[in-house]
């Protein structure tokens, strides 16, 4: 960024991402809050010129760590290695980071969809008429506001 001018506001509505193989961690954190966000590893994706392809063909904004691909991509940088300063950056470049409703798995990027109140759950979730909860349709994770995401909207919220 440079200049006065204010980022543009990125909302899990109107922005998907692909990250490179240096921000998994971050792509975790993205889709616990909303963000449509592929990871490069998830996709088989190492190599520059491919990873700049998938961020085209699939109208993602390219976010990495490596300031040429960025430049040659039309990506954002991110050039801290520490996820919690990964997330300021993002934040300070106009990304909406707070949680809501469990959107996207944290695994496999999947849309996450409630489990009916009467639905049996994993031996690991909590029962439906104990909590909501969400379950991926692609990798079958469930999801449910425990003790992990209360820690995570701390942290999002100390941004």
């Amino acid at each position: 960024m440079s200049g006065d001018a204010d980022p543009p506001e990125r909302t899990p509505a109107d922005t998907a991402v692909v990250l490179d193989a240096m921000l998994g961690t971050l792509a975790t954190y993205l889709r616990m809050a909303g963000y449509d966000a592929a990871y490069a590893l998830d996709r088989g994706v190492e190599a520059d010129d491919a990873l700049a392809d998938l961020a085209d063909a699939e109208g993602r904004l390219l976010v990495t760590r490596d300031a040429e691909l960025a430049a040659s991509a039309d990506g954002l940088l991110v050039e801290s290695r520490e996820v919690i300063d990964q997330l300021r950056e993002l934040s300070k470049a106009g990304f909406e980071l707070a949680l809501s409703e469990p959107a996207r798995c944290s695994k496999c990027n999947g849309a996450l969809v409630e489990v009916d109140a009467d639905a049996r759950t994993p031996s690991y979730a909590p029962e439906t008429g104990a909590r909501r909860v969400w379950r991926c349709p692609s990798c079958g994770q469930c999801f449910w506001k425990g003790s992990h995401w209360v820690d995570v909207a701390e942290t999002l919220s100390g941004l």
